[in-house]
């Protein structure tokens, strides 16, 4: 099947639901067996599909939106999270123990950061972060201990897309694991699984779920890593509600055609601002001018609504007059749902590789563009700039 195709018919079966078109929603902690044969059985079975053993292992709910997820993503099995930090969290502790070690893309998203220095810290791994540019040099950070390559294309606040296949390549020749986070084309633009990834964890709070209104995380990978990778998001209880799952599940029917319209809409926005004067540079890998669009090019087939945007320097005054008067964007620290948005950042306070490059005189913006009239949007910007001037 082709990808719209999959996205609309993926863990539905409306002959085991009456005929309903959308799986029901299943509200259950506590699953009976009718015999001490058949709850056994299930127990040796937990992690099979249509087995289910108890609510924090999931519903059928659950797995309808876990089979449409595997679809889209082109791996073979998926669990639902809590949130999309839960499902990192739950994706790296399944391989990790004391003494182990990680190589972290500089790029990475900030709480994923977090976790490595202030939590797995804690407990004997050790983090070292990596140039997003570094491909097949990735092979020179190697150790012994090494045991997770993380990555993330294209990387938070500045955007650099990495060599996902040349980096996968030397970590499989090191028995590493190679993970993404992947929620930046959630699955629709890029396909993981295809550039030599093992898992795939994408924050479905964002694209997947489309509407601002869900928490909601998952981990997609090979059939030889399920068992632990399951096994791991079980012990951290950290599971998805199914009122979520099932309204996650209504907006992944719609990814297709929302996705379509972030990338038409942002970069419209993007050719649109790297003309303006007001700007330095624009962090969007699909601009011709971008130093790594020949590798967006080679892996993408589109991009979603979520760039970057370095001005040149103005006053906290003249850039408070432009955000605070806009009319279309929300200033919000999330991402991916109908609405446009747009927040500071500071992108050299979350680096520790090649820091000086971001920092930068003028301040750095990240802009997500909705699903609003793309014209509306530039003409918001437009007069947000005529704020930015009038008061420098």
């Amino acid at each position: 099947m082709k990808q719209d195709t999959l996205i609309t018919t993926a863990g539905r079966d409306p002959e085991s639901n009456h005929g309903i078109v959308n799986p029901p929603v299943y509200h259950a902690s506590t699953i009976v067996s009718p015999t001490l044969a058949e709850f056994r059985e299930a127990r040796t079975k937990r992690w099979d599909l249509d087995v289910f053993t108890y609510g924090r292992q999931g519903t059928p709910t659950h797995q309808a939106l876990e089979v449409a997820t595997a679809a889209l993503i082109g791996g073979d099995r998926s669990v639902c999270m809590s949130s999309g930090l839960a499902a990192i969290n739950a994706a790296m502790l399944a391989f990790l123990k004391s003494g182990d070690h990680v190589l972290m893309v500089d790029t990475v998203y900030g709480p994923t950061r977090s976790f490595c220095d202030n939590f797995l810290g804690r407990f004997g791994v050790e983090t070292t972060y990596y140039d997003p540019t570094i491909g097949a040099g990735i092979k020179d950070l190697i150790r012994d201990n090494t045991k997770i390559v993380y990555t993330e294309t294209p990387g938070s606040l500045t955007f650099e897309l990495q060599d996902i296949q040349a980096i996968a390549d030397e970590s499989h020749k090191r028995d590493c694991i190679v993970m993404i986070d992947d929620t930046w084309s959630s699955g629709v633009f890029f396909k993981p699984f295809e550039h030599g990834v093992d898992v795939s964890v994408i924050a479905g709070t964002k694209y997947i779920v489309g509407h601002s209104d869900v928490m909601m995380g998952m981990i997609t990978t090979k059939d030889e890593y399920w068992q632990q990778v399951r096994q791991s998001a079980s012990a951290l209880g950290a599971n998805s509600g199914p009122d979520d799952v099932y309204l996650a599940l209504r907006g992944m029917r719609t990814i297709g055609v929302r996705m379509r319209q972030h990338h038409e809409n942002g970069l419209k926005i993007a050719n649109w601002l790297e003309q303006r004067p007001e700007v330095e540079r624009v962090l969007h890998p699909g601009l011709p001018s971008n130093p790594h669009h020949e590798l967006w090019k080679r892996d993408f087939t589109g991009a979603c609504g979520l760039f970057g945007v370095v001005l040149k320097p103005y006053t906290e005054v003249a850039l408070a007059a432009m955000l605070d008067g806009l009319d279309l964007y929300g200033m919000g620290a999330s991402w991916g749902g109908f609405e446009s948005l747009i927040l500071l950042t500071n992108p050299a306070s979350t680096r520790t590789v090649a820091k000086e490059q971001w920092q930068n005189d003028g301040p750095t913006l990240r802009i997500h563009a909705g699903l609003e009239d793309v014209e509306d949007l530039i003409a918001d910007l437009e007069k947000g700039f005529e704020r930015l001037n009038a008061n420098s």
